[in-house]
């Protein structure tokens, strides 16, 4: 049996429910982890603006690495403590470059704390905070550097969509997705949860073999192929059930609880 020194696990489809919960046993499991001496890191597509509900159900609990490896979060302080961003005028040329290549795309950029997008970027989750997100045009989108960029076709599935931009991009940037709509995401050169968590453990002194992650959606495969030991819910993108030998339960029977239950009695 393995003794994880950290655990890393995705957030939205792995350990968040449907109903937007997490349950009282995963957070009785997460809690286990903490008090076994583990690092417990949250490895998440969100942006940090979206993580108070998580640091509250949770125990305000380790780190969260959001936007896909751009933005480290502290879950105690519930401040930014680094940034890996995509440069404005790299959001600029990608815009350009997707545009040409694909008519009808829509953009929006995430910061560490707001989302600026086109007036005709369909907005599919609400940030009902103020100030949080506002329309801008296309050039103002690309005046500041950006944890990520956003791209939405609404005639695309977000798996055929990602391929199209992957033909288009190469390897100027990071692309990848978590949601079956239209939408990719986008980070900079380098960035992905892989590479930061990766470099959170390097400060830590801990191997890639001491690592367990948990995820669902193509934007964690880098991960769980980085880490010693992964695991995929049931519930899981076929893709990640295919690239990842060990599977567990879905998240709405507390997959990740029962491995970790296993792993910290």
């Amino acid at each position: 049996m393995i003794s994880p020194r950290l655990v890393a696990t995705d957030l939205d489809g792995t350990i968040i429910r449907a109903d937007e919960t997490i349950s009282a046993r995963t957070v009785a499991a997460l809690r286990r982890v903490s008090d076994a001496g583990a690092e417990l890191v949250f490895v998440t597509g969100r942006p940090p603006r979206w993580l108070a509900p998580v640091a509250e159900a949770t125990g305000h609990r380790g780190l969260a690495i959001c936007a896909n490896g751009a933005l480290v979060y502290d879950m105690t302080s519930e401040q930014v403590i680094d940034s890996r961003l995509l440069e404005a005028t790299a959001v600029r040329d990608l815009m350009k470059l997707l545009v040409d290549a694909v008519p009808a795309l829509r953009f929006a950029v995430e910061s560490e704390s707001d989302l600026l997008h086109e007036a005709s970027y369909p907005l599919l989750w609400d940030d009902d905070q103020p100030g949080v997100r506002r329309a801008a045009d296309v050039a103002e989108l690309s005046e500041r550097a950006a944890a990520k960029l956003l791209v939405r076709h609404s005639g695309f599935d977000a798996d055929t969509l990602l391929a199209c931009a992957r033909e288009v991009v190469g390897d100027l940037a990071e692309l990848t997705h978590s949601s079956s709509t239209g939408l990719i995401e986008i980070s900079a050169v380098g960035v992905t949860k892989a590479t930061t968590l990766a470099a959170l453990c390097t400060e830590r002194g801990i191997g890639a073999d001491d690592v367990l992650a948990f995820g669902d959606m193509p934007n964690d495969l880098a991960m769980l192929a980085w880490a010693g030991t992964a695991y995929a819910v049931a519930n899981a993108h076929q893709e990640v059930l295919d690239a990842v030998e060990r599977h567990t339960a879905s998240v709405e029977d507390d997959g990740v609880a029962q491995v970790l239950e296993e792993l910290f009695p």
